[in-house]
């Protein structure tokens, strides 16, 4: 092959390779697709609460585990608009069950990109059920091109990072926290 050949071949392959997209930053950190939902959300500066909780929940095993999973992930901000001491009271040992039913709700066991879910929102006409693995029923719907979940007490969380891609599913950052039905 000569230089001109090479050079078109090389420009060709460029164009042919696929392009793939980078995952986006996460409370100031990088996401990384070949890590889990625990390794990448233990380096997110937003989500040091959700953390705390998933540890205290025993949960960090579950969710580094296989999957895959979605998970909509409630900022520090999200559980600061909870009741004043909430947070303290749910991360007590002796409330430890309502803490993983809290947290399993924001879990559903598929990898639901945001595409996919806005698909299933406009195919049910405006609201689609979501099953948690926490037992909760939620409704997806979706406002100004962004997913918004309502859950059993008529909060609504929008998504406010879409498409955090991990090694076991996908995270969703969300400004609410879900919380099930009383």
């Amino acid at each position: 092959m000569n230089l001109k050949s090479t050079a078109l071949a090389l420009t060709l392959a460029a164009f042919a390779a696929p392009a793939f997209a980078e995952n986006p930053m996460v409370g100031g950190a990088a996401m990384y697709e070949d890590k889990n939902i625990v390794e990448n959300a233990v380096n997110s500066a937003d989500h040091t609460t959700l953390v705390a909780a998933v540890q205290a929940a025993g949960l960090a095993e579950t969710l580094s585990g296989e999957g895959p999973f979605t998970v909509f992930a409630p900022t520090n901000d999200a559980f600061a608009k909870l009741p004043a001491g909430t947070v303290e009271t749910l991360l007590k040992p002796e409330n430890k069950e309502m803490l993983t039913k809290i947290l399993t709700c924001h879990v559903v066991a598929a990898d639901a990109s945001a595409e996919a879910i806005m698909g299933m929102i406009q195919a049910d006409g405006g609201k689609h059920p979501v099953k948690t693995v926490g037992g909760c029923e939620f409704t997806a719907m979706s406002k100004d091109g962004k997913v918004m979940i309502e859950d059993g007490q008529g909060n609504v969380a929008t998504v406010t990072i879409a498409d955090v891609k991990q090694s076991n599913g996908v995270i969703h950052v969300i400004d609410t926290v879900l919380l099930p039905k009383m």
